[in-house]
């Protein structure tokens, strides 16, 4: 199993102090952070994109850049792109500038994304969304595999043998899609045989159980190996002590303070206690062998392979959310390592076969 830290780069007020940090501190704790996962030994570290209060993560291009000059060996994730507000040209042509400067590092997680000021933003419809976002990620598909591409599309000027530039590093560079609850988004992997990404966050695991399987069932209906089926499935927050009472003591804060936050701005409570929300959501809190247990219950359902935790400290202290995370990759996941496979595929650069020469053919 592989493990990735994940930031959205919420810019609001502290859950627990109350106070917000300015903007510019506030970018250089996600740099923190990043270094933070590298240092731990995380696989990945992912950065969302969102066009709308109370986010900052409206240029992860940007961000990730800057993320791998400071680091060296983990990989970079997109958390989702939100394929569905943006132009395909310009997307490819950010990411396969950052895949080149990281060394082919780059992962990338699509998606339409969420949030009505954003669709406003960029004059995008809840009818003509979803059509974006397939018209979108088949552009931004096409691009990336040839070097001169043609395209009808209905949502920019059509293409003519039009050549873009940078050409690829990896080749291809892979592709996840995100979701949430939509089949749209499972029925496009599939079609595609790329990785889901389960959102797994606000609701009990039921609802992402049921997506994933449906995303098996297109999956083989468009004719793919079923042992090439690549799931990854995130978590609704995290928090590992010594002890479930440890664990418990140091997160209520963080669970009552966000459970007024909802209530206040009239945001659905999936969860009205920190007992039902540590037992029955995918957050991770209590010791390290309460987790391991929580993450087989998931994967028992939903058979995943890549598991995403929070980037932030969310509430907790600078302290506390380093000590969870030193505990968690020290106790945790080595386990887990061990006892769940990791994807069907290298984890590493994609990068193309070299050409055969006389020289590394032995007869």
């Amino acid at each position: 199993m592989k493990f990735l830290a994940i930031t959205l780069i919420v810019h609001r007020p502290d859950p627990v102090t109350g106070v917000r940090k300015p903007t510019h501190d506030r970018f250089r704790e996600v740099l923190d952070n990043a270094l933070l996962a590298e240092e731990l030994g995380f696989d990945g570290f992912g950065v969302g994109e969102r066009h709308e209060r109370p986010f900052i993560s409206s240029s992860p291009p940007v961000v990730l850049s800057h993320v791998a000059a400071l680091t060296k060996r983990i990989r970079l994730f997109t958390a989702v792109t939100t394929l569905s507000l943006l132009d395909p040209v310009r997307a490819y042509e950010d990411y396969a500038t950052l895949d080149h400067l990281s060394n082919g590092r780059l992962d990338l997680i699509i998606g339409k994304g969420n949030g009505a000021a954003q669709r406003d933003l960029f004059h995008v419809t809840p009818e003509d969304q979803w059509d974006r976002n397939a018209e979108s990620y088949a552009v931004f598909r096409q691009i990336w595999r040839q070097d001169k591409v043609t395209a009808v599309t209905r949502f920019r000027p059509p293409l003519t043998d039009a050549e873009v530039w940078p050409r690829p590093y990896q080749r291809p560079v892979r592709v996840w899609h995100g979701s949430a609850t939509s089949r749209e988004s499972v029925d496009l992997a599939a079609r595609h045989g790329d990785p889901l990404f389960a959102a797994n966050v606000t609701n009990p695991i039921e609802p992402y159980a049921e997506l994933i399987r449906h995303y098996r069932e297109r999956w083989e209906h468009y004719g793919h190996d079923p042992a090439q089926i690549t799931v990854g499935a995130g978590t609704a927050g995290l928090c590992v002590a010594p002890t479930s009472q440890e664990a418990l003591a140091a997160y209520r804060p963080v669970f009552e303070s966000n459970l007024a936050f909802f209530k206040k701005a009239g945001l659905p409570v999936v969860f009205e206690t920190l007992e039902d929300f540590a037992e029955r959501s995918s957050a991770l809190i209590g010791s390290p062998q309460q987790v391991i247990d929580k993450v087989h219950r998931y994967h028992e359902q939903f058979g995943h392979t890549v598991l995403h935790l929070h980037a932030d400290a969310s509430g907790l202290t600078e302290s506390q959310h380093r000590a969870s995370l030193e505990l968690f990759q020290s106790k945790a996941a080595p386990v887990l390592r061990q006892e769940i496979p990791d994807p069907p595929f290298v984890w590493g650069p994609v990068l193309p076969t070299p050409p055969l020469t006389q020289e590394s053919v032995h007869v």
